[in-house]
């Protein structure tokens, strides 16, 4: 191993919208269980791998509240034992098709037996390691310094659009339901879509968060460090999209190579993914056969390719500013296994590529901890959204929906006020700030902005909205015995967080 003349900090974010118990959607479940089967299981596994083999401060994860309560979800985790048992059959009945169908693809019954392969893999690990859900794999990752582990806010709100004291309420929140679960709180945070106000450090200051991350353009691209923000002791770390972008961007990366398992193809029958990308312009059933072999040999190339774009990088920082820098790639956790299906294998290649390569893989808190930290910025308005500003969460396309939360904001803080000094806590306004934070997600907007299920991110904003202002107006109306029993009859189907308490808003 050559010694370490930079950085790289690899952050995951990890967050999916609440959706157990919840169908309508024409994915529902299903997309859960599948990032659930296909990334969340491969990556805590290559993190105890990692753990066993005595390596520290290999990346850093965030997991936002509104993932975790899923993983932990007694309902989401019956669901998923049967989802990669079906996933087996499935394999199975694949195997059968494709051989009697297509006798001279050789290579589809290859992929049969590959799917059964990491199913029944996935199988295994599933029932010796998650019945009890993720916090406590989560608890003994965090305890063996392999990750560093990022928090948020309650349900990924986008927080610049936050009343003051919902947003603060939000973010504490979020931390102590993280605390709950593992037995600390995190000291680091990815808010979510990276969405920043000016000001907002203070929020973070007084909730215990040291650091956080933000999008490169919001640096004006000088990442090499972390910066403190303003007057404050609050660090932020930028993503260098020259490097992130070259597994992923919005119009190429690794993962649209000819070689990769095509997402988007499907075998309906089997529900199986049997094809490789082939070409981007190559309609769907002149898909060639998806070859396991072929795509190996292509991540190998692949992590080169980032190792050498890597360590570029670092010596024109190193030149640049006479001393050591840094590189932050950030990802969604779902890009390694769900929308990459050869995701998994490059991240564990990499990982121990780079420090043979003399790079240091470490973590946000490593890098703070080794003083990689520049001279104070004043951060401006920004997101990791189109045009790093506001206009995906705050655009034309959204502004009833943004009107929608503010007023329902308003409402929230008036009806949770006028019954302040009832003693003891209350259920009915537990529910009603629980039906407020699932409505204030920032996932309905994004998904309305970037037309992708629009209808159900409008009826899921729509739902809790109503049930926000139903339960608001019993009690207001002091009708306590109707509200308790709308209260309770909501609190069955849609009650991620069931510590919430109102009185602490």
């Amino acid at each position: 191993m050559k010694k370490a003349f930079g950085s790289f900090a690899l952050v995951l974010h990890s967050h999916l919208p609440w959706l157990a118990h919840h169908g309508g959607w024409p994915v529902g479940e299903e997309w859960l269980y599948q990032s659930w089967a296909h990334s969340y299981l491969p990556v805590v596994e290559l993190l105890e791998t990692l753990a066993a083999e005595g390596r520290r401060d290999q990346l850093t994860l965030g997991v936002t509240p509104v993932l975790a309560a899923q993983l932990d979800d007694p309902h989401s985790l019956r669901g998923v034992h049967e989802w990669i048992g079906n996933w087996q059959l499935r394999a199975q009945l694949a195997a059968t098709r494709w051989h009697g169908r297509w006798k001279a693809e050789p290579a589809l019954q290859e992929v049969a037996a590959h799917e059964y392969r990491a199913a029944t893999h996935a199988l295994d690990l599933f029932e010796s390691r998650w019945r009890h859900g993720f916090s406590p794999l989560l608890r003994g990752l965090v305890s063996s310094g392999v990750l560093e582990l990022l928090g948020g806010p309650l349900a990924h709100p986008f927080q610049p659009l936050l009343q003051p004291r919902v947003r603060q309420y939000g973010l504490q929140a979020g931390l102590a339901d993280t605390r709950r679960r593992i037995g600390s709180t995190p000291e680091g945070i990815w808010a979510p879509e990276c969405g920043y106000a000016p000001g907002m450090e203070a929020d973070y200051a007084a909730a215990g968060v040291r650091r956080f991350l933000v999008d490169g353009p919001a640096l004006r691209g000088d990442t090499a460090a972390g910066r403190p923000v303003g007057s404050s002791d609050v660090v932020c770390f930028g993503r260098d999209l020259e490097v992130t972008y070259r597994v992923w961007s919005p119009k190429s990366g690794y993962p649209g190579d000819a070689a990769y398992r095509d997402f988007h193809t499907f075998d309906h029958p089997s529900g199986l993914k049997p094809f490789r990308v082939t070409g981007k312009s190559v309609p769907s059933d002149r898909k060639r056969p998806y070859e396991p072999g072929l795509a190996a040999s292509t991540v190998d190339e692949h992590v080169a390719d980032f190792v050498s774009t890597v360590v570029n990088r670092l010596r024109d920082i190193s030149a640049r500013q006479g001393k050591p820098g840094l590189v932050v790639a950030a990802y969604d956790t779902e890009l390694f296994g769900h929308w990459w299906h050869e995701g998994p294998q490059w991240l564990a290649k990499v990982l121990r590529a780079l420090p043979e390569a003399g790079v240091q893989v470490t973590t946000l808190d490593g890098a703070q901890r080794d003083g990689l930290v520049g001279e104070p910025v004043d951060l401006p308005a920004s997101s990791w959204g189109s045009g790093k500003d506001w206009r995906v969460w705050d655009g034309e396309q959204v502004s009833d929906m943004v009107t929608a939360n503010d007023e329902l904001q308003t409402l929230l803080l008036r009806t949770v006020d006028a019954k302040r000094s009832t003693p003891g806590r209350e259920p009915v306004l537990d529910q009603l700030l629980s039906e407020a934070i699932m409505a204030l997600s920032s996932d309905w907007a994004f998904m309305v902005t970037k037309d992708s299920a629009a209808g159900y991110a409008r009826s899921r904003a729509t739902l809790h909205t109503r049930r926000h202002a139903e339960l608001s107006r019993l009690i207001l109306d002091g009708r306590p015995a109707e509200a308790a029993t709308l209260a309770a009859r909501y609190a069955t189907t849609d009650r991620p967080f069931g510590h919430l308490d109102a009185r602490h808003l």
